[in-house]
């Protein structure tokens, strides 16, 4: 069924937006776009080195920019990077014109995930008390979304399940 609205993952990094996004997009036949993938094919470098060369503001201008082009089409499914939906106007848009869900995870279970990545700029430089006071700050936000899915007893194939319902009867 197309309901003509994107599906907007939100959440954490390491929360599964991305491996949930690719199994949904091809269970509802939508196109699937990771924000995150597409600044790093537009500006041919990872976030990481973005974050380096050019600094946070940079990389948040430009994941403004890609995130709402792709949030203005239609019938895909989207992975915002974890501080996409922290922004007003990516937030704003997505509630009134999206469909989002969050996926939600214990602190600890994203802590374990997202430690020692080098693929994550901000968390690199952080210990477990700094983590967990991100993971909080940016919840208020994620609790935003139209709806929210506690993900830590669920496999990936019963999160996608339930965001497929949710998306269905909304």
């Amino acid at each position: 069924m197309k309901l003509n609205k994107n599906l907007v993952l939100i959440g954490m990094m390491g929360s599964g937006k991305s491996s949930i996004g690719k199994i949904l997009s091809k269970k509802l036949e939508f196109e699937f776009i990771d924000t995150d993938s597409k600044i790093e094919e537009i500006e041919k470098k990872t976030i990481s080195e973005i974050f380096k060369k050019n600094g946070e503001k940079y990389f948040r201008n430009i994941e403004e920019v890609i995130s709402l082009k792709s949030l203005k089409l239609n019938n895909k499914v989207i992975a915002l990077g974890g501080g996409g939906y922290i922004n007003p106007t990516i937030r704003k848009y997505t509630l009134k014109k999206c469909i989002s869900v969050w996926l939600d995870w214990k602190n600890e279970t994203l802590i374990n995930r997202i430690k020692n990545s080098k693929k994550r700029p901000l968390a690199m430089k952080m210990n477990n008390l700094e983590l967990q006071k991100l993971i909080i700050k940016r919840s208020t936000m994620y609790n935003l979304s139209d709806y929210k899915i506690n993900c830590d007893k669920l496999n990936k194939k019963q999160i996608v399940e339930k965001i497929i319902n949710l998306y269905e009867n909304s």
